[in-house]
């Protein structure tokens, strides 16, 4: 039986190579039929808004690519509500159905997950 996997991920789309990593594994597990989960916390909420520009640092739309989590199987996809007000995106445009939990349900996925990796 496959252990369950969440990542967290919790850098901003282009700060460095951790939302991307983030991404590529959650990706190759999905591709495995794995039980995968995605968490964004602090500023990794930001890899979600769809007010990107990706251009003016000279980068891929990294949108794009979270997209393609659902057609991998990877379906549960969480946000942090606590670090979506932080960072004033309360109404949050985003075309992923993403999930926002409290601090408590956070807490309560995390015991939910076989492993857990924090990117």
């Amino acid at each position: 039986m496959s252990k369950s996997l969440l990542i967290i991920s919790r850098q901003a789309p282009w700060s460095g190579p951790g939302a991307r990593e983030a991404l590529d594994i959650a990706l190759a597990g999905g591709a495995f039929d794995l039980p995968i989960g995605m968490l964004f916390l602090d500023d990794g909420v930001f890899q979600l808004s769809s007010a990107q520009q990706p251009a003016c640092v000279q980068q891929k739309d990294f949108g794009a690519n979270l997209q393609a989590l659902p057609m991998f199987g990877v379906d549960a996809l969480y946000v942090s509500q606590h670090c979506l007000a932080e960072r004033g995106l309360q109404e949050l445009s985003s075309s992923l159905a993403v999930t926002p939990l409290n601090d408590a349900e956070i807490s309560a996925l995390i015991d939910h997950y076989d492993q857990v990796i924090t990117l």
